[in-house]
């Protein structure tokens, strides 16, 4: 079978898949997402032992340290992407939700109710736990997911599918709600990209050059965020030790990732007292600092940031350090550079927390926390299918109601337009 039929093959399971979902109640969703989270568990080392063979061959093709850590499965991100799957159940079912009712002057009452989107495709790199993830929110949402991961990941992914799987074909779900385009071949997303009117949305997660491909070639709607340039701006009025801590996190935690800082924004007022410290610890932890000319007055051993450097998502421990005047200036950085992924500001005023509530035109705004707290489970979406930096439909960390749609629905009792 060619790499066309196999896929288009392939999206007819899920599109059978997400008529059968539909249907499902609510109480056989959760009780599925509660036995694959267990069985996720159980075959803990069985991933793990797939997920070896996609680390030997990654370490082989000298792929970077931070792609490697975004593809590693520890116990803790199995046991994590389990607890996923359990939060998802315990959330409620926005699928048959009636949102919104109004009384027409005839009698009819007209509202919205919330549905399936269908049959969502997920194009993703590296991660894994993205299997586990997409499965669980489009389980819930009534929908069928198309997955296909990087080739870098295809042991893992294949694994994890197969486990997942198994446990829907023994809870008597349609095993078409979870679709697997298992093939290497880069031609096989870009059949993806051409299945309007069976594929409904694509969900890109990867670099900013898988997601242009994608949205450059597809004819289905794409969600997508193309970099996570997220800054935090240490203002004149921060508890130092909080601001400290703070970027320490966003910086170091796992720096791999979409939502860590890449640039540190400090109010000039408070530079002098604050950096010195702040750079030795970043430099204790191994970080390659970039510094502005006003920040390498205070410490010369800085290397130059230079403009496009503003505008790069590192993913690895390298940060960008810039001196700004006030809030103000902070802000006029963050519209010219950043990405409208997560921004956040370390102070103790109300006001000007408020202000850059208000004004920072960014899908997720922070006051007094770090940036990698942008994340569905942190938010206590059981998980997330991605971060949308787009305005149309949704926007950042998409759950379960940003996989579904509305429609119309009207109650009357035999109404005629006249």
């Amino acid at each position: 079978m060619d790499i066309r039929s196999f896929v288009l093959k392939k999206a007819h399971e899920a599109k059978e898949g997400a008529r059968a979902i539909a249907k499902a109640s609510s109480k056989q969703k959760d009780n599925t997402l509660v036995k694959m989270a267990d069985a996720l568990r159980r075959k803990a080392k069985e991933l793990q032992r797939a997920n070896k063979k996609d680390i030997k061959a990654a370490q082989k093709k000298g792929l970077s340290s931070a792609l490697i850590d975004r593809l590693t499965l520890t116990e803790k991100r199995i046991d994590e992407m389990a607890k996923g799957l359990i939060e998802i159940a315990n959330l409620p079912d926005p699928v048959g939700e009636i949102t919104k009712m109004w009384k027409r002057p005839n009698g009819m009452m007209v509202g919205r109710m919330r549905v399936p989107i269908g049959v969502i495709g997920i194009i993703y790199e590296s991660r894994p736990n993205v299997t586990a993830d997409a499965t669980g929110l489009c389980l819930k949402s009534g929908n069928a997911v198309v997955l296909r991961g990087g080739s870098e990941a295809i042991n893992s992914n294949r694994a994890i599918v197969s486990v997942l799987k198994d446990v829907a074909r023994a809870s008597g779900i349609h095993e078409g709600i979870i679709t697997f385009i298992d093939i290497p071949e880069r031609e096989a997303i870009m059949e993806m990209l051409k299945l309007e009117g069976i594929i409904d949305l694509i969900i890109p997660r990867g670099g900013e050059g898988l997601i242009r491909t994608v949205t450059e070639n597809s004819r289905i709607p794409v969600l997508k965020h193309y970099k996570g340039i997220c800054h935090i701006f240490v203002d004149c009025d921060a508890d130092l030790r909080m601001a400290e801590d703070v970027c320490f996190n966003a910086k170091v935690q796992r720096p791999g990732t979409c939502n860590a800082m890449e640039t540190m924004l400090v109010d000039a007022r408070i530079a002098k007292k604050f950096l010195p410290g702040m750079i030795r610890r970043f430099k204790d932890a191994g970080v390659m600092l970039k510094g502005c000319p006003r920040t390498r007055r205070i410490e010369k051993s800085l290397l130059v940031a230079k403009e496009e450097d503003f505008y790069t998502e590192y993913l690895d421990k390298v940060l960008n350090i810039k001196i700004v005047n006030d809030i103000d200036d902070a802000i006029t950085h963050i519209e010219k550079y950043g990405s409208a992924h997560t921004d956040s500001i370390i102070t103790k005023d109300y006001s000007k927390a408020m202000k850059f509530l208000r004004e920072v035109d960014s899908s997720s705004v922070f006051v007094n926390v770090s940036t990698r707290f942008s994340d569905g489970f942190q938010f206590g979406l059981g998980a997330e299918m991605g971060i949308s930096t787009d305005k149309i439909h949704a926007r950042g960390p998409m759950g379960l109601e940003e996989l579904t749609c509305t429609k119309f629905i009207v109650l009357g009792n035999g109404q005629l337009r006249e």
